[in-house]
């Protein structure tokens, strides 16, 4: 394997991890500082009903992280045509 290819490799896989820390941080600081340590912050405003920080313990966490699913499949999607190492539409038929 080439130095150029190996380089590259390198910088995939950093630029792969970093946006995994950076969705892993988005979803502990909902999933557990907001529903856990501001939780009592939280219960002060109430949505339909309920106390948010009930809302993000129970389902807010849930939420972000089906929209964090999406969000790192459309970044990865980016950073495969940026390294080129993304699949063709017509290759998956």
């Amino acid at each position: 394997m080439s130095e150029s290819k190996d380089q590259s490799n390198q910088s995939y896989w950093r630029a792969n991890i970093r946006i995994l820390l950076y969705l892993l941080s988005v979803w502990f600081l909902v999933g557990y500082v907001l529903s856990i340590f501001f939780v009592e912050t939280l219960n002060k405003v109430h949505i339909g009903g309920f106390p948010l920080g009930f809302w993000f313990a129970q389902q807010g966490s849930i939420y972000v992280f089906i929209v964090l699913i999406f969000v790192y499949t459309r970044l990865m999607a980016r950073l495969d045509k940026k390294f080129d190492v993304h699949e063709d539409q017509e290759e998956q038929a």
